[in-house]
C-alpha cells in the first residue's frame, strides 16, 4: 500500500484501483535504473555545455541519431585533465539515472576524458613530462655522432619508402660505409616493442658505429609507435649514437627528443650520418696543399737557421783565448773567496775560544762556590731568626697557659672538692652530712667529713 504525503488528495479512487503519484513513479524508475544498469562507458560529442557557479557541469552527449542528458558534479569534474566544451568528442564513464524533478533520463558522469586525437595528445604530453623530469631529454646525456662511421644500422620497415631513400642517399654520398638493415614493423600492435628490441639488440652486439631509427610520414596514430615509452627508454639506454628520423619535418615524436640527434626526414638522417665523398676529396686536396705549403715554409726556416748558425761560428783559437781568459777570472775570484773564507774562519775560532773560556768548569765551579757560600749565610740567618721567633711564641703560649691553668688557681690557696666518686662539688646541696669528701690542694690532697 503506497503512502500519500500530507495535504495531497488521496490517489485511490472510489472503486479501489491503486494509483501512483508522478513523484513516486519517477522514484521507482530511478531506483530500478540505478540498481539494474552497472557503470558503463559512453562516447559522443558534447553540446549544450553549462558550468554554473555551483561548480557542477551539465551537458548533452550526442551522436548522429540520439542524445542523452548528462550531469557531472564538482567532486568529480575537478579531476578532469582538459577543458570540455561544445563539439568535443569525449569518453565518459557513467551510471544511468533519472532526474526525478522533470522525469528526464540522464547519465551521472564519474570520469571524463578526450576521445581520439585529443586523448592521444594528452597521453603524449603526460609521457613527455614524465621523461623530461627523469632527464631523458637533457643535452648533456646525448652522445656525439662519429665523423666517419664504418657500419651504419637502420631500424625501420624493410618495405617502406624511407629505407630506400636512406640507402640511396648513403650510397651516393658515402659508398664506403657498410649499411645493415634491422627490419621491424613501424606501426600497429606490438610495433613499439619490436622497435625497442631491435635497438637493444644493436646495443648488445656493438656491431654498428651509428644507428638510424625512423620511418616515413603519417598521421599521429601512424607515428604513435615512436611515442611509446618502451622505445624512448631503449634509445636512452643504447650505448651507440642514434639518429631519430620519424615522419616529416613538422612531426616531432618522443623518439626525436630522446635520440642523440633528430633529423627532420629519413633522407636528412642519411645525410647527417654520412660524409659527402666529393667533399672528402676536396678536404684531402686542401689538406695536401696546406701540408705542402707548411713543409716549404719549414724548409725555408731551417735554411735560414743554418745560415745564422754558420755566421755565428768563430775560429777555434779565439774560442780558446776566451776560455783561457774566463779561467783566469775564475781563478782570481776563487783566491779571493778562499782568503775571505779563511779570515771568517779565524774570527769564528777566536769567538769560540772566548766562549769556551767563559764556560770552562773551573770558572763555573768558582761561581758555584760563591753562590753556595751566599746561600749558606742566608740559610743560617734565616734559621736563627726562625728559632728566635719560635722561642718567643713558646714563651707567650706558656704565659697564656699558666694564666688559665687550674694549678695556678690552686697556688693562690683554692682547693678542688670532690666526692669519693670523684664528682666535683660546686654547691653545698651536692653533699649531705656525714659524707666523705676529698679536697685537692696545690700540693697533695686531704680527706674530710661533712658536718
Amino acid at each position: 500500500m503506497l503512502s500519500t504525503p500530507p495535504g495531497t488528495p488521496n490517489p485511490l479512487p472510489t472503486d479501489g484501483r491503486p494509483v501512483m503519484s508522478v513523484s513516486e513513479l519517477n522514484r521507482e524508475v530511478k531506483q530500478l535504473l540505478e540498481g539494474s544498469v552497472p557503470l558503463l562507458w559512453v562516447g559522443g560529442e558534447i553540446s549544450n555545455f553549462a558550468a554554473p557557479s555551483s561548480g557542477h557541469w551539465y551537458f548533452t552527449l550526442k551522436d548522429a541519431r540520439a542524445q542523452v542528458r548528462c550531469a557531472m558534479f564538482r567532486g568529480r569534474n575537478r579531476n578532469v585533465q582538459f577543458q570540455p566544451g561544445n563539439g568535443r568528442e569525449v569518453l565518459a564513464r557513467a551510471r544511468v539515472s533519472l532526474y526525478e524533478g522533470r522525469g528526464e533520463f540522464q547519465l551521472i558522469i564519474e570520469h571524463l576524458e578526450e576521445a581520439g586525437f585529443g586523448a592521444l595528445m594528452r597521453q603524449l604530453e603526460m609521457l613527455k613530462a614524465k621523461l623530461q623530469a627523469e632527464g631523458l631529454f637533457d643535452l648533456d646525456r646525448k652522445k656525439p655522432l662519429p665523423y666517419l662511421p664504418a657500419t651504419i644500422g637502420i631500424i625501420t620497415s624493410p618495405t617502406g619508402a624511407a629505407v630506400r631513400d636512406m640507402i640511396q642517399v648513403l650510397g651516393r654520398r658515402y659508398p664506403a660505409a657498410r649499411i645493415e638493415l634491422l627490419p621491424v614493423p613501424v606501426q600497429g600492435q606490438g610495433a613499439a616493442q619490436q622497435i625497442a628490441d631491435a635497438i637493444a639488440l644493436a646495443g648488445r652486439l656493438q656491431r654498428h658505429d651509428l644507428l638510424i631509427v625512423g620511418r616515413g610520414g603519417g598521421s599521429l596514430e601512424d607515428l604513435w609507435s615512436f611515442n611509446e615509452e618502451v622505445v624512448a627508454r631503449a634509445l636512452a639506454a643504447c650505448p651507440i649514437p642514434t639518429i631519430s628520423a620519424v615522419g616529416h619535418e613538422t612531426d616531432t615524436t618522443i623518439a626525436d627528443l630522446v635520440a642523440d640527434v633528430r633529423a627532420p626526414t629519413p633522407s636528412a638522417a642519411a645525410e647527417i650520418a654520412s660524409a659527402n665523398a666529393a667533399a672528402l676529396r676536396d678536404d684531402v686536396e686542401n689538406i695536401e696543399r696546406r701540408l705542402t705549403r707548411a713543409l716549404k715554409l719549414q724548409l725555408r726556416h731551417l735554411r735560414q737557421h743554418v745560415q745564422l748558425v754558420s755566421n755565428r761560428i768563430r775560429h777555434p783559437r779565439e774560442q780558446l783565448q776566451n776560455r783561457a781568459q774566463r779561467l783566469d777570472h775564475l781563478e782570481i775570484r776563487l783566491r779571493a773567496a778562499i782568503r775571505s773564507h779563511t779570515a771568517a774562519s779565524a774570527r769564528r775560532l777566536e769567538l769560540f775560544a772566548r766562549t769556551l773560556t767563559q764556560v770552562h768548569p773551573r770558572h763555573r765551579l768558582s761561581q758555584a762556590h760563591t753562590r753556595l757560600d751566599q746561600q749558606a749565610q742566608r740559610l743560617d740567618k734565616s734559621v736563627r731568626a726562625m728559632l728566635q721567633h719560635k722561642r718567643e711564641v713558646v714563651a707567650h703560649s706558656s704565659q697564656l697557659l699558666n694564666s688559665v691553668s687550674p694549678l695556678a688557681v690552686l697556688e693562690r690557696g683554692y682547693a678542688i672538692v670532690q666526692t669519693e666518686q670523684k664528682h666535683v662539688v660546686r654547691r653545698s646541696s651536692d653533699v649531705v652530712s656525714g659524707q666523705k669528701i676529698r679536697a685537692r690542694l696545690a700540693e697533695g690532697e686531704i680527706t674530710a667529713v661533712v658536718e
